[in-house]
């Protein structure tokens, strides 16, 4: 059986920048233990795919270690796909997924916005391991499915060299430093200790889910700016409505190909 993929690079213009995410045009579903073998296979943080259903396509993101609820540049990438190479005609996508009903829409300047869930932190108390992992020291933590640190300064976030083996076993899927930014309205470095070997994420699309309603409030505005700053870099433009959170960004092609299972 062959199988589309499209490997892109997402919330970047350029590249070899943003965050590289597989994506794999399905027919139809197939077992979950085959999805987590393509995605183990890949080696990426993420692998998306989906199946379209009438005029909506369900989507899934795999981790090379489990699946997970929800990916931002998976997401962009796969609209991206869908956009350019199997329906050119149109301008919109509604997805369904784990995380509900999501949509893309692709913009004049060439940029693509999702509409994802806001998922607004909780303060918690810092972690104890925390101290131990950050050379930078954390002023306040906020917990949803991500672990959310605030810092002091943009310099704090571009300097950190984490211990990310002294995070693991943390019950959230990533941890995030963020700070407000020099040249935009926030920054963030997000780090995931729970791989076998563990590894910062270059750009982390649903971690803004529970970055944007945070800046959101503190900033006092609900249109954003923000950078993730990691050495590949990435860039969203960011926008909070009521329960709902839309970011935009480009995205850039590197492979396209078939697999064969």
């Amino acid at each position: 059986m062959k199988i589309s993929i499209y490997q892109i690079d997402a919330f970047t213009q350029k590249l070899f920048g943003g965050n590289p995410a597989a994506i794999c045009h399905l027919p139809h579903w197939l077992d979950d233990e085959t999805l987590l073998n393509i995605a183990i296979e890949n080696n990426l943080a993420e692998t998306g795919y989906f199946v379209k259903k009438d005029d909506i396509y369900e989507i899934r993101w795999f981790m090379p270690y489990a699946e997970i609820d929800l990916c931002g540049h998976a997401t962009l990438a796969a609209a991206f796909v869908i956009f350019n190479y199997l329906d050119t005609s149109t301008n919109e996508i509604t997805f369904s997924s784990k995380s509900g009903i999501l949509k893309a829409k692709k913009e004049k300047n060439g940029s693509i916005t999702l509409d994802f869930p806001s998922r607004p932190p909780k303060q918690i108390d810092i972690p104890k391991e925390v101290f131990k992992a950050f050379n930078s020291t954390p002023i306040q933590a906020f917990a949803g499915r991500d672990l959310l640190l605030t810092v002091a300064s943009e310099e704090e976030i571009i300097t950190e060299e984490p211990r990310l083996e002294l995070l693991k076993g943390l019950p959230y899927l990533c941890t995030i430093i963020t700070s407000e930014g020099n040249t935009s309205d926030f920054v963030s470095r997000v780090f995931d200790a729970n791989r076998d070997i563990p590894l910062e994420d270059p750009v982390t699309g649903s971690a803004h889910s529970a970055l944007v309603p945070f800046w959101a409030e503190k900033l006092g505005k609900t249109e954003l700016h923000a950078s993730q700053l990691s050495k590949r870099g990435g860039e969203l433009f960011c926008k909070l409505e009521k329960d709902r959170v839309f970011l935009s960004g480009y995205a850039v092609p590197y492979l396209i190909g078939n697999i064969e299972i």
